[in-house]
């Protein structure tokens, strides 16, 4: 793997575990592609819970050849979201100086066919399960109202994930084509959710 590629995971390593769901589908894709072996398979999924399986093939994936990288990009399609930020922090790494060209979250630098592009409903709701604490800044930055917030937490009680999708739906819905990966990656970075905090040390 290129040493760049490996300096990407390694630094968002704690990041990635927390957010994606490695069972489903990427380590049947990487094992389908030869990245992994059965030895490799057993050892993530004997891991006790999600984030540590997600650890565990962060750990192996480095050493797995130069085509680890992009299979597990290409593994990522349930988790676009996670793919795009990649590509674009990859796309604004070298960037030594003030003359370096656009700063880490200019979405500029994101093809347009992606920035372009209306958020399906699985792409909404793998976004819902990791804003946090910084959901409701998102929605009101996206235009909903402290009344559209309260709505989507009364109808949803027992449920965050819920309300936070419910007000991404209705973002969508009342937007149409406007509602744009543009659209709400100006919203995540207006609400400091973007490549500057992954850079960042947490805690």
């Amino acid at each position: 793997m290129d040493p760049v590629h490996k300096a990407l995971l390694r630094t968002h390593r704690l990041e990635l575990s927390g957010q994606l769901l490695v069972s489903d589908t990427i380590v049947p894709f990487l094992y389908q592609e030869d990245v992994l072996t059965d030895a490799h398979v057993e050892a993530i999924e004997s891991q006790p819970n999600n984030r540590q399986k997600s650890l565990k093939l962060l750990e192996l994936l480095p050493s797995r050849g130069p085509r680890a990288f992009s299979a597990f990009l290409r593994s990522l399609d349930d988790f676009s979201w996670v793919r795009d930020r990649l590509l674009l922090e990859l796309q604004t790494e070298p960037g030594p100086g003030p003359g370096a060209g656009p700063g880490p979250t200019d979405t500029r630098q994101l093809p347009d066919s992606v920035l372009q592009k209306v958020p399906s409903d699985r792409d909404l709701s793998r976004l819902a399960v990791r804003l946090g604490s910084a959901w409701d800044a998102v929605l009101m930055d996206l235009g909903l109202s402290a009344e559209d917030l309260f709505r989507c937490r009364s109808d949803n009680p027992l449920s965050v994930h819920a309300a936070v999708l419910a007000g991404l739906v209705q973002w969508r819905r009342c937007q149409g084509r406007a509602a744009t990966v543009q659209r709400l990656l100006q919203s995540l970075e207006a609400a400091d959710v973007h490549l500057a905090r992954w850079r960042s040390r947490r805690r």
